[in-house]
């Protein structure tokens, strides 16, 4: 039972207008409804979605509160929900219906309804959580808006995690390190002694290497623009790296692959990368892309290169993961050495919220992860 006051109050990192900065405010939160969960965020991961909804990329209502990569602990839990208890260590990770047929089959992440749930702005019922001396914003983004000292969650998407684990390092398990691992061993299954290209090193891009590597790939290729991400796709593992400037990429790679990849992953959400990311698959090779593109975006390709080649192409959301599973297995993974993603991470105080997205944009940070509480640094994991 929620004994919680009816309201909390919560710093929070306001979004006002498309390509501008963060503003903080402090807001009232509601208590737990019967299914939800109230959690002290503890860091918060800042994830390209993130930026791609303040520029516009991606629809969302404004004024919002965004943060999608929450982990914390329980304060307190409504009425029905039995999966955690105050005090649990958890990590928020995206909010599915529950009850439409992908959900009801194990498929949370092909959820119908994952488009309104996640930014629609509001509770499903078209209430607000969060409010400003009476005025509502547009919150519950990934049913968490976790760019704030607490947030308000579903137990659909509260995924609790062992406490021998750094909870301020896991928030990113909830969507962009599961985005990545996921993609690589959920859709497209590598295997061992398969060979596997990703174009773009940022948080999702190494995660899904190192995915692959664990997976048992014996050639693995990284391309990215940034020459630092490629120094660090080399140290975890990757047997090559290329940069488009030194080269076609397409025809490098196919060279080094003795004539393509098995499976390849876009990160970008470009069309142009989509398609090189097409043309360097072997026949009967895959596909998977998991960018933001713009609404409305196209993708080309040589129509008889794929059917003649028998390739596929397919569009995965959150690594087609089921985070209540996959989530404490990577945790599990990363305690026993197997899966280094800390080395992607580089903290900020919360109240830097907006170098941390300067840092992202530029490549100088890979995953940036937002502490609430200052431990006096800024700098590396």
């Amino acid at each position: 039972m929620c004994t919680q006051p009816d309201t909390q109050h919560s710093l929070a990192a306001l979004l006002r207008t498309h390509h501008g900065k963060f503003e903080f405010a402090e807001c009232e939160l509601e208590a737990p409804r019967d299914t939800e969960v109230l959690i002290r965020i503890v860091a918060t991961g800042m994830c390209h979605t993130d930026l791609a909804v303040r520029d516009g990329v991606l629809p969302t209502p404004l004024p919002a509160v965004l943060g999608h990569e929450g982990a914390g602990v329980v304060l307190a839990v409504g009425d029905k929900v039995e999966s955690v208890a105050p005090g649990d260590h958890v990590v928020l990770t995206f909010l599915p219906c529950a009850s439409c047929p992908q959900c009801l089959r194990g498929a949370p992440a092909a959820c119908e309804r994952i488009g309104p749930l996640n930014f629609g702005g509001a509770r499903a019922d078209g209430s607000h959580a969060l409010t400003r001396n009476g005025e509502p914003f547009s919150d519950r983004f990934f049913g968490q808006s976790s760019f704030a000292t607490l947030a308000l969650a579903d137990a659909r998407n509260v995924v609790k995690v062992r406490k021998d684990a750094p909870l301020e390092l896991l928030g990113p398990l909830g969507c962009g390190i599961q985005t990545g691992a996921g993609t690589v061993l959920n859709a497209l299954r590598v295997g061992p002694g398969n060979s596997f290209a990703v174009f773009g090193g940022g948080a999702v891009g190494l995660s899904a290497l190192m995915a692959a590597k664990l997976a048992g790939a014996t050639k693995t290729f990284v391309v990215d623009r940034v020459r630092a991400r490629l120094d660090l796709a080399r140290e975890l593992g990757a047997t090559h790296v290329l940069h488009p400037d030194d080269g076609d990429v397409a025809a490098r790679l196919r060279e080094l692959s003795d004539g393509g990849v098995e499976f390849s992953l876009d990160t970008t959400g470009h069309p142009a990368v989509i398609r090189t990311a097409v043309e360097v698959l072997r026949p009967t090779g895959t596909c998977a892309f998991v960018g933001a593109s713009r609404p409305g975006t196209e993708l080309t390709f040589d129509a008889n290169d794929f059917m003649n080649n028998n390739k596929r192409l397919m569009g995965v959301i959150e690594g087609a993961s089921n985070p209540q599973l996959f989530i404490p297995q990577l945790v599990d993974l990363y305690l026993q050495g197997s899966f280094p993603f800390d080395k992607l991470v580089r903290f900020y105080d919360f109240l830097k919220i907006n170098q941390a997205a300067a840092d992202s944009e530029s490549g100088e940070t890979i995953k940036p992860i937002l502490r609430m509480t200052s431990k006096g640094s800024e700098g590396a994991q």
